[in-house]
């Protein structure tokens, strides 16, 4: 994705949505991905008048949710049977998902 796909697909439809609906001042966090910079982007939440979280450029470490994605992955990996479709991969993401403690 590029910088004016980001802003028309995503902060066009549904960050500005989402902002005029709270009718209050938001903080937005992105993960720094090069689109997420780009002039273009920056100019919108200039307009909107978003305030952006600021991260390091790289830090998945700050995102629990990619030790989840890592998690997931290691005990599909590991199973007796791995899945072999689409189908059979979803039902094991799923099961997988409601036995995370």
């Amino acid at each position: 994705m590029i910088g004016h796909m980001y802003r028309d697909v995503i902060l066009e439809q549904h960050v500005r949505l989402f902002r005029s609906a709270m009718a209050a001042e938001i903080l937005f966090m992105d993960d720094n991905a090069r689109p997420h910079r780009a002039h273009i982007v920056d100019e919108c939440f200039q307009t909107e008048d978003i305030t952006r979280m600021e991260w390091p450029a790289y830090s998945p470490d700050l995102n629990q949710i990619e030790h989840v994605w890592y998690m997931l992955g290691r005990r599909i990996a590991t199973r007796q049977t791995p899945p072999t479709c689409l189908p059979e991969l979803r039902r094991a993401l799923l099961d997988e998902w409601c036995n995370i403690p």
